[in-house]
């Protein structure tokens, strides 16, 4: 079980140190379990996990980040083979409705169902005419020819330097032609139809930047990921976690919460450990940071000379998108309202997203929200019921800028004033609009709500503009051959959303990546052939 620094002081040595208990730095610490090698998990929040955690109120819990998961349900899926690795086999995966994800434009409903073939089946019928379903075969020919692509980009950021230098941009090479390209230009290509593109568009929210914006690689892998469908970990999210550390002390590593890293010990361009917030220092033969490349630089490694170069770069890189979610709890089963397992995507009449979110961000105290994402986590769990008898929860997310909570930043959470509070009221009514309208069962039945901001992501993962999926999807991002597991500094490795993508299955291939470049490629091979004969 996870230790409190606050309680239990950890030893002051241990082969791995690795900063983060998120669904990276929990995987990579599982990975080296497995192969003997003993990690210290370090997790500033009070719970571990990341975004993997939930929490609770009264008799009622949510998730913060994993709101669904594709390919986990599929066996064989590399998604499945990773988990189950991890887990040991014990996690287990409910899979959703057929139709995964509903997209709402205006008045008109488009439903992405389960399977390459009934998805664009069902979008035929939406579109029947010859044009857009050409249009549709060319957009669905172009995702999977991109995600061919993407091996190699990734391959490339687990090159040591001197090799990505001499082969890095012969295997980035294809990837880049899609990296390159916002999402908006590859599908001006394809068609003129602002509705298709909207609807093809309709998950941008899973990874936080529109389509004028996004990297055409990303919005591919994305889409792709959940063709086959979606589902949600049995018994909640933190269920991940949960059936992740016993592998982690397999080889007797821990996990300590509420342990703050303040920086990374370095002595003659070497990592030898950490330093603690409270000045303690714990020495290590390995460092592997999961905090965030911006966090790892700019503070981690906010004194290290040799490392300042390598941060100068990166921070050109722009961070992800805040949000706001208002977290519902309702004193009725879900059987009873009939909540589906579907995921909502509901935007505005106008089928622009990027127009949208401009006018969003120039007046958002009126203008249409541009996103407006629901989830119903305790229709999705099987377990909920047994936990929480006669209750039911819903989650309704939009974005939110931090720079308008930024007045209250250094005020202590829950105790941030009355306007803070007024700004947060006005924000939750008008997403109760929303839901009322689309899920009108619920309208005088709410039991319990909660409104988190960029604030609270700040407050419990530590990104400082309480961004959530790390290092914006854009195209400077997948374009950038500055993003590697290695650092400058000798013994020093990254993992994370960052390294690969946003996501569980992002953290999960970036966790593999690490440990491939730690324990050496035959890691991968081993992961693999381990779930196939299991």
């Amino acid at each position: 079980m996870a230790k409190s620094y606050k309680q239990q002081s950890p030893h002051d040595f241990y082969p791995n140190i690795i900063i983060g208990s998120g669904m990276s730095g929990a995987s990579l610490a599982a990975i080296l379990s497995r192969q003997g090698e003993q990690c210290l998990v370090l997790e500033r929040h009070y719970e571990p996990g990341g975004f993997t955690h939930t929490f609770k109120r009264r008799d009622y819990e949510w998730d913060v980040g994993v709101h669904y998961v594709g390919q986990a349900h599929i066996k064989g899926s590399m998604v499945d083979r990773l988990l189950g690795y991890v887990s040991d086999g014990s996690l287990q995966w409910a899979q959703m409705d057929d139709t995964y994800d509903r997209i709402i434009i205006g008045d008109k409903s488009f439903e992405f169902k389960t399977g390459r073939e009934e998805f664009v089946n069902e979008l035929k019928r939406k579109f029947p005419n010859p044009k857009d379903q050409k249009a549709i075969d060319d957009y669905m020919a172009l995702v999977k020819k991109a995600v061919r692509t993407s091996r190699n980009l990734f391959m490339a950021r687990a090159l040591p330097p001197w090799l990505r230098k001499i082969f890095g941009g012969f295997l980035t090479r294809k990837a880049k032609f899609y990296t390159r390209q916002t999402t908006q230009q590859a599908l001006d290509q394809i068609t003129d139809n602002k509705l298709l593109q909207s609807v093809l568009t309709g998950q941008f929210g899973d990874y936080g930047l529109a389509p004028p914006e996004s990297s055409f690689l990303m919005h591919c892998m994305l889409a792709s990921h959940y063709f086959k469908g979606g589902s949600y970990p049995v018994g909640g999210s933190s269920s991940i976690f949960k059936s992740i550390e016993p592998i982690i002390e397999q080889s007797h590593g821990e996990v300590y919460t509420n342990a703050e890293v303040d920086s990374i010990v370095v002595e003659k361009n070497k990592a030898v450990g950490v330093k603690m917030a409270d000045g303690k220092v714990i020495k290590a033969k390995r460092i592997i940071s999961s905090a965030g490349i911006h966090l790892t630089y700019n503070k981690l490694l906010r004194d290290v000379s040799i490392a300042r170069k390598a941060g100068d770069k990166l921070r050109k890189l722009a961070p992800s998108v805040g949000h706001v979610c208002l977290y519902i709890g309702i004193q009725e089963p879900q059987e009873t309202l009939n909540l589906p397992k579907t995921n909502f995507w509901v935007y505005p009449q106008k089928p622009d997203h990027g127009a949208n979110i401009e006018a969003y961000l120039a007046d958002p105290e009126h203008a249409d929200f541009p996103l407006v994402y629901i989830s119903f986590p305790s229709a999705k769990d099987p377990e909920f019921t047994t936990k929480y008898p006669g209750r039911s929860t819903i989650e309704v997310l939009t974005l939110g800028e931090f720079e308008w909570f930024e007045p209250w930043q250094d005020k202590p959470w829950k105790k941030r004033g009355r306007d803070y509070e007024a700004l947060k009221e006005r924000i939750l009514k008008r997403l109760l609009d929303v839901l009322y309208k689309h899920v009108p069962q619920v309208i005088d039945k709410i039991d319990y709500y909660e409104l988190s901001t960029p604030l609270s992501t700040r407050n419990f993962v530590n990104y400082s503009k309480g961004e959530v999926y790390g290092l914006a999807h854009d195209t400077k991002r997948f374009s950038s051959d500055d993003i590697s597991v290695y650092t400058p500094v000798k013994n020093l490795f990254l993992t994370g959303q960052d390294i690969i993508s946003a996501g569980v299955a992002g953290a999960l291939s970036s966790a593999m990546t690490t440990a491939a470049v730690i324990k050496g490629r035959g890691i991968i091979k081993k992961i693999f052939n381990d779930q196939t004969k299991s």
